[in-house]
């Protein structure tokens, strides 16, 4: 079985930062696109960034500039490092891998982490 672990919420003042950190666990052989997904108190689950095998980034555009996604296949870790935090990114964020290959050749699709609370607040 495998799973992700995120890490690294909390309480920020507005133009603060914070990093978040996501590692999945297991006999993993390969990890496909790994990302995050962030969901405000009665709204929809959003995406906030994609990272591929390869690096390519995608951002959602309210985010571009301020969040950067990284990722560390040895350590198969995603970080996600937000700036100028503002009590709009105020959300639970959820680590998101589309595809997880283990050494047994078993693949897990769309496995997600538990979340972790950001709260943007002075």
């Amino acid at each position: 079985q495998v799973q992700l672990v995120e890490s690294g919420g909390g309480l920020v003042q507005p133009g603060g930062s914070l990093r978040l950190s996501c590692t999945a666990s297991g006999r993993i052989f390969s990890i496909n696109t790994m990302g995050w997904y962030r969901q405000a108190p009665g709204k929809e689950r959003e995406l906030v960034a994609l990272i591929t095998s390869d690096r390519s980034t995608n951002y959602a555009d309210s985010m571009k500039g301020r969040f950067t996604i990284s990722r560390d296949s040895a350590k198969n870790t995603v970080y996600l490092q937000m700036n100028s935090l503002k009590p709009e990114d105020t959300a639970v964020y959820y680590c998101n891998a589309d595809r997880i290959v283990d050494i047994t050749w078993r693949t897990y699709v769309e496995v997600w982490g538990q979340g972790t609370l950001v709260t943007v607040s002075a």
